[in-house]
């Protein structure tokens, strides 16, 4: 599985941003993708996930401002953030998981929030 993510950026307080992340590769064993973030001097945290299935899930943080979809037909996943605030700055990564619970990661893209 290889995956490709896209969309971070510099964003002001109360801006949205659009992360992508496209799989390539054995798709088909994918049982769930989402997004984590590393902020400055932070661990690393959950952000969101979405099953095969359709169930989602998402930090408390995040609740009623992000959403995470995906396209099958574009094997795609997406997280839509809404009313960012400062403290989302971080650098975002993409994961998928198997079946078998091995998983694979995209690359980091920085989000920055700030005026």
């Amino acid at each position: 599985v290889q995956l490709q993510a896209s969309g971070g950026g510099l964003v002001q307080p109360g801006g949205s941003l659009r992360l992508s992340c496209a799989a390539s590769g054995s798709i088909l064993s994918i049982s769930a993708m989402g997004w984590y973030r590393q902020g400055p001097g932070k661990q690393r945290e959950l952000v969101a996930a979405i099953t095969n299935g359709g169930y989602t899930n998402y930090a408390d943080s995040v609740k009623g401002r992000f959403t995470i979809s995906r396209d099958n037909d574009k094997n795609t996943v997406y997280l839509q953030m809404n009313s960012l605030k400062p403290e989302d700055t971080a650098v975002y990564y993409c994961y998928a998981v198997r079946v078998d619970g091995h998983d694979y990661w995209a690359q980091g893209t920085q989000v920055t929030v700030s005026s």
